[in-house]
């Protein structure tokens, strides 16, 4: 069964309960702005910008897990992150924004669709506002 719910991600045992881990959360936490910052140092031309794109998502992950874990769940795979924004938070506009760059991810990293220049800066600066909109949400809890 494809979830479709942060609900059914429950019940399909894609998000899981757990106890929040402090040290892991900041961990993911450390790990994240540590490749943000790695990425800010380089250029974005069109021969890095699907690589740098990759990178970005990735810190997003990193700091949407760590809200989750906050939150006491561990969740399998992206979709379900994608409701934990929508169904639990109520952050609509975070989970569209989320939703593209993960089908831009998906495209990029299992049928080998590379985006145009143009489109991966922009997804880029889109993971750049999800992660700090996350990181917000994470850092007033």
């Amino acid at each position: 069964m494809k979830e479709s719910t942060w609900k059914q991600c429950i019940e399909t045992h894609s998000s899981l309960k757990v106890s929040p881990d402090k040290g892991k959360i900041n961990s993911l936490v450390d790990t994240a702005m540590g490749r943000n910052t790695f990425f800010e140092s380089n250029e974005i031309n069109e021969n890095n910008s699907n690589y740098i794109f990759e990178g970005y998502y990735s810190s997003m992950l990193e700091i949407l897990h760590a809200l989750l874990l906050h939150h006491g769940y561990k969740v399998t795979n992206h979709i379900c992150l994608g409701y934990y924004l929508r169904d639990v938070l109520h952050k609509d506009a975070l989970f569209r924004m989320f939703d593209d760059c993960r089908y831009k991810r998906n495209s990029l990293v299992y049928y080998g669709r590379k985006m145009d220049f143009e489109t991966a800066t922009f997804a880029i600066e889109k993971c750049k506002e999800l992660f700090e909109e996350i990181k917000n949400i994470l850092d007033n809890k």
